[in-house]
């Protein structure tokens, strides 16, 4: 590849969330484009997810309260580039927007706070999470258990747990691991027990269709087998309802050239249907195809009634 030509760029103007791991998240991709000698700047937003801590995602909106004055900054063009977790955007974005580059993705697991496994949770333990995914796979696995709605950066859900307001708590991995947390982990929950959220681990960045040169810059970044993955993920996940406020968990595994490509759905009493289909992905039109095959086998399986959009 040429050299890059950065003079034709001013500042990169960045925007984020004010959270330590959005944060952290928006220095990290900072970094990697003062590598290739461009200069940058943070533009922090306080988004309507940060705002609204007491009522539970699934009720107010999603994770999608979490962009919208970002996106609203950069078609305003009061920011250049927007940072998000990749979980965090949903399937349909507005359409002068577009994800120009997914950087490698971390660790996609959930880990468990506060014991040393579910099985080793008390009787009716109190297990705080707002992720309704994680809600239906837990009770899946432990019926008798509580759940207790947990909202909040990461620190303020670790001092919950501390404070004994929980019994044990969920988060991603990734997170911990990147804010140098990871010691609080009593258990990295297997895969095969806890399904990921679609794109849980994965940063991706974001720009305005119409700034092209710089499109092609961020794509520099991107992670061609992340990329597939989640692409895949993510068309699975708008096959079952995109936006639907549901628990679906989806989770591409690569295996050499083949992406292993598994759905879940579920309701929050803990019923849940999954399936697995493998194929080998070049493209992104073949990983938009197995995401369609995946929930297309689900609604054979029954999917529609657990799916309460």
């Amino acid at each position: 590849m040429p050299p890059l030509n950065t003079s034709q760029f001013n500042t990169i103007r960045i925007a984020t969330r004010k959270s330590k791991l959005a944060l952290w998240q928006a220095h990290h991709v900072a970094d990697k484009l003062q590598a290739l000698g461009l200069n940058t700047v943070l533009v922090p937003i306080v988004t309507k997810g940060d705002r609204i801590l007491d009522v539970a995602l699934s009720k107010v909106g999603g994770k999608g309260l979490f962009l919208k004055e970002i996106e609203d900054a950069l078609i305003q063009n009061n920011a250049d580039i927007a940072v998000h977790s990749m979980k965090d955007v949903p399937s349909e974005m507005p359409p002068e927007l577009s994800i120009a580059a997914m950087l490698l993705r971390e660790d996609p697991s959930d880990a468990l706070l506060g014991a040393p496994s579910i099985t080793a949770l008390k009787h009716n333990a109190v297990v705080g999470t707002s992720s309704l995914r994680r809600q239906c796979q837990i009770l899946a696995l432990r019926p008798d258990l509580q759940i207790k709605m947990l909202r909040g950066n990461v620190d303020t859900r670790l001092d919950k747990l501390q404070q004994g307001e929980y019994d044990a708590i969920i988060l991603a991995t990734a997170g911990l691991k990147r804010l140098e947390l990871a010691h609080h982990i009593g258990q990295k929950l297997p895969i095969s027990q806890m399904l990921p959220a679609v794109a849980q681990g994965c940063v991706g960045i974001q720009c305005r269709h119409q700034d092209q040169a710089l499109f092609q810059v961020l794509a520099q970044l991107q992670d061609t087998q992340t990329m597939l993955g989640i692409t895949a993920e993510r068309a699975c996940n708008l096959a079952l309802g995109g936006s639907c406020q549901a628990p679906i968990g989806v989770h591409g595994t690569w295996i050499g050239d083949t992406l292993q490509l598994t759905g879940l759905v579920g309701n929050l009493v803990g019923d849940l249907l999954s399936t697995m289909q493998c194929q080998i992905i070049q493209t992104a039109e073949q990983a938009i195809a197995l995401g369609n095959q995946v929930a297309n086998k689900l609604f054979q399986q029954g999917a529609k009634s657990l799916l309460k959009c």
